[in-house]
Order: C-alpha cells, then sequence, then structure tokens
C-alpha cells in the first residue's frame, strides 16, 4: 500500500494534494495532518468529492501522526507563513519550534519512508529534518530549487516562443536570494541558451527567477500552485521509481548542510547527486550560496 501524509494544510500543502488528485497519482490513501483538525477534515471531504472525476481513485482523510507509521511519503508543509517584506531566512527559529514538534510526534510512530519538505527556509528546515529524525540523508528531501527551475523553463520558454518542456537547465544552490542559473548548462533543445539569448536577456530571467516568489507574494498572500506541482514532480519520481532528474535540496556530506544540485530521485530518495561542470564564476557563485546556507543555519 502506498500511502502519502501531508502535515500542514494551508495553500501548498493543500495545493500539492489537489494536484496529487486531479492527476491521478498512484497511492491508494492521501492523510491530511493540521493543527486545525476540522480544517483538514473539511479539506478531505472537499477534495473526496472531487474522485469521481479524478483519473485515478484513492481514499482521502483527516487523520493524526499514528498515521505516519506506514506512509510511503511525509510531506512536511506545515510552519508560519512568508509575509510580505519578510524573507525565507526570518522564519528560521519560528519554524524551528514547529518542526521540533511535528517530527517529535512522527519519530515515535516508528515512520520508516521517506520524508519530503516544502517549508521555508527551504534547505534550512531540511536539515533540521535531516538531524531530528536521524534518517538517512537520502530519505530526507527538500524541494529545493525544483519550483525555481521551473520558473526559469517558463520564462525562457515565453521569451523565445518554444515549449517549457524542451527547455533544459537548473537553478542550483540555495532554494532563496543567493541562488543561480548556471547558464552554460541550459539547453534550448540540443542548443545552449546563449544561441538564443543574449547576456542582457539572461540576466533578466535571472532577476526574474529569485524574485518571483516576493512578486507573487506581494499580489496574492503566497505562492501555492507552482510549489504544489513540484512537489507532485518529485513524488511521482519516488512512488515509480523513475530515476528522475530534479533539482532537490540534498544533503551535502563534505559542506554538512544541504543546498540544491541536480540529482537523481527514485524510491530510495536521492539515489545520487550529479555535479554538473561549472564555469568559474559559477563556482563562486556555488560556494557563496552554501556559505549562505551555513551562516542561517548557525542563527539556529
Amino acid at each position: 500500500m502506498k500511502k502519502i501524509v501531508i502535515v500542514g494544510c494551508g495553500n501548498v500543502g493543500m495545493s500539492y494534494a489537489y494536484a496529487m488528485v486531479i492527476n491521478g497519482v498512484a497511492i491508494d490513501e492521501l492523510v491530511l495532518i493540521d493543527i486545525n483538525k476540522e480544517k483538514a477534515d473539511g479539506e478531505a471531504c472537499d477534495l473526496s468529492h472531487a474522485m469521481s472525476y479524478a483519473p485515478k481513485n484513492f481514499k482521502i482523510y483527516a487523520g493524526d501522526y499514528s498515521d505516519c507509521e506506514d506512509a510511503t511519503i511525509v510531506c512536511i508543509c506545515a510552519g508560519r507563513n512568508q509575509n510580505v517584506g519578510e524573507s525565507r531566512t526570518d522564519l528560521i527559529n519560528k519554524n524551528k519550534v514547529v518542526f521540533e514538534d511535528i517530527i517529535g510526534q512522527i519519530n515515535k510512530t516508528g515512520f520508516n519512508g521517506i520524508y519530503l519538505v516544502a517549508t521555508n527556509p527551504l534547505d534550512v528546515m531540511t536539515d533540521i529534518t535531516f538531524r531530528l529524525s536521524q534518517f538517512p540523508s537520502n530519505r530526507v528531501i527538500g524541494s529545493g530549487t525544483t519550483l525555481d527551475s521551473a520558473r526559469l523553463r517558463y520564462l525562457v520558454g515565453q521569451k523565445i516562443g518554444i515549449s517549457p518542456k524542451s527547455i533544459h537547465g537548473y537553478v542550483i544552490g540555495e532554494h532563496g536570494d543567493s541562488e543561480f542559473i548556471p547558464w552554460n548548462n541550459v539547453m534550448i533543445g540540443l542548443d545552449r541558451a546563449d544561441k538564443f539569448l543574449t547576456k542582457e536577456q539572461m540576466e533578466e530571467i535571472s532577476n526574474e527567477v529569485c524574485n518571483s516568489a516576493y512578486e507573487i507574494i506581494a499580489k496574492k498572500g503566497n505562492t501555492s500552485y507552482g510549489i504544489g506541482m513540484s512537489l507532485l514532480k518529485i513524488t511521482n519520481a519516488i512512488l515509480d521509481n523513475q530515476n528522475t532528474i530534479v533539482s532537490v535540496s540534498a544533503y551535502n556530506k563534505l559542506h554538512d548542510c544541504y543546498f540544491s544540485i541536480p540529482s537523481i530521485v527514485n524510491k530510495n530518495g536521492v539515489e545520487k547527486t550529479l555535479y554538473i561542470t561549472l564555469t568559474p564564476d559559477d563556482e563562486n557563485r556555488l560556494e557563496n550560496s552554501i556559505t549562505k546556507i551555513k551562516s542561517d543555519k548557525s542563527k539556529l
């Protein structure tokens, strides 16, 4: 039996849940846990009513932490919201307290699946999950720059009039202000991006990718649909043992922290990280991004 548990029924958690319903994810049960139990029950009921028109039928219900015992994936979306004018790193200590309670309760159940983390600041919260759970690092994954990479592909596609599905590239480093695009590795079909884009256009896209979350939050108060689909992408890679390359936040033993790098994801979680060839400037950017994440960790 394949079961997914979502902890946190806010905008992100429910966008993820809805993405699973409308795309017919290959599970048997979806369990919703929230500090507001009535909300979790209402969300489960509402989603269940969509099953008649969904591609696949599975059971959806509000549960509690005991349901984590036999879960395949526990996805943590709980935490304080990022308010207008607030950076992701402003949330560190607020969300650490939340995670200590959540993971402490999950640990008691004997859960032995894969943790998928979506709460900001993403890399630090994934690291906290790794240390509190005492799981092998490959089974604690952050959504990382999966969403940022989707934004990159969308924006490039819009700029040159080509489907984002034919654009291959990744945002790497922190899921935050120090993230960056190694343009040398962005491919459009079989050609490098610099055959289609000027340096000015690439700089414009880089800025828009990095600032997208702030702009969306300023306009609608949260980001949800993009991250919901990004979590689905990672989930399918795990459930279907796809060996898909995704830019998740994965543990790096050398640096003793989590950051995003293209990684092979399958039923074991992160099977392998792929160290792409970087220019000297990009190597410096990655080092600076890692330094930023480690600096944020030191604030705990």
